[in-house]
């Protein structure tokens, strides 16, 4: 089998780790979702329950559908950089360093160049995030809506937060809590803990919103529809007319926009907080 055969092959291997996934989760959620009559707005579905001796194991329809974008970044990852060179040959290989210049643009002029080490990371957060909000695009339940997975990525950040914070040493983080005065204490715990919680209710809530939103739209203009045209003879009567077009310019603003504004958002606020919270260089 010659090179080039066995580069189309990984490619082919690359581009099904971004379908498939996508692919799995619908099928899972067609299998699953149960027969609806009106308007539902609800949470994940829970597919299925692992006993376990504390608490039971849950796995829910926003786990699975944040693995698939996992691996579906993973394989976009991989086919943007297979077979790149020194000199760039191909588009793909351009787009990457692309993404690389800008990612390390952003994480320098946010960060610092002691920072740039975290680069990866704020370029995951952005895909992670992008990409599942993204989701709802295929039908599927769009993991940022679930409050667990992004309260999952706020602590996280908040635990590197912490840890840049004590470098500065013990004593200096536990005494910023007494400062300006001590009676300013209890605030500045409060203040310290509510980081996880705002950055995680913002992506949430913005996200969540968005869903509700043209979920409701989307049921009124059928409703209106039935409604206004239904008197159209035979199965005219039933094809929603004012449901085109109405809720794809929702769409793209909801689920296109909105969703990366957020992903945005969150990348900069986790550099933002974690450059502040680290001591100086001196």
């Amino acid at each position: 089998m010659s090179e080039k055969t066995k580069a189309r092959m990984l490619d082919i291997v690359y581009l099904a780790m971004m379908i498939v996934p996508f692919l799995l989760a619908i099928a899972l959620k067609v299998v699953f979702k149960p027969a609806e009559e009106g308007i539902t707005i609800t949470g994940a579905m829970i597919y299925c329950t692992i006993p376990m001796p504390l608490q039971d194991l849950y796995i829910t329809e926003s786990q699975v559908n944040s693995l698939a974008v996992i691996i579906a970044i993973l394989g976009l990852c991989l086919y943007l950089t297979h077979g790149i060179q020194v000199v760039p040959q191909s588009k793909r290989q351009i787009a990457a360093e692309w993404i690389v210049e800008k990612v390390n643009g952003l994480v320098a002029d946010n960060m610092g160049q002691r920072f740039m080490g975290f680069a990866p990371f704020v370029a995951a957060i952005l895909a992670l995030s992008a990409f599942s909000s993204l989701s709802s695009l295929l039908g599927l339940f769009p993991p940022t809506s679930d409050m667990n997975i992004v309260a999952g990525w706020a602590v996280l950040v908040f635990i590197l937060i912490t840890h840049y914070k004590l470098k500065g040493g013990l004593w200096p983080y536990i005494k910023g809590f007494f400062e300006p005065i001590p009676v300013f204490a209890p605030f500045n715990v409060i203040g310290e803990f509510s980081t996880p919680v705002s950055m995680s209710f913002r992506h949430y809530g913005n996200v969540l919103s968005g869903v509700v939103i043209a979920t409701l739209v989307g049921y009124s203009l059928r409703s209106l529809s039935s409604m206004l045209l239904g008197w159209l003879p035979g199965f005219l009567g039933k094809i929603p007319f004012l449901q085109v077009g109405i809720p794809a310019v929702l769409s793209l603003y909801f689920d296109i926009f909105s969703g990366c504004m957020q992903a945005f958002i969150f990348a900069m606020l986790t550099m933002l907080y974690i450059a502040t919270a680290a001591p100086s260089e001196d």
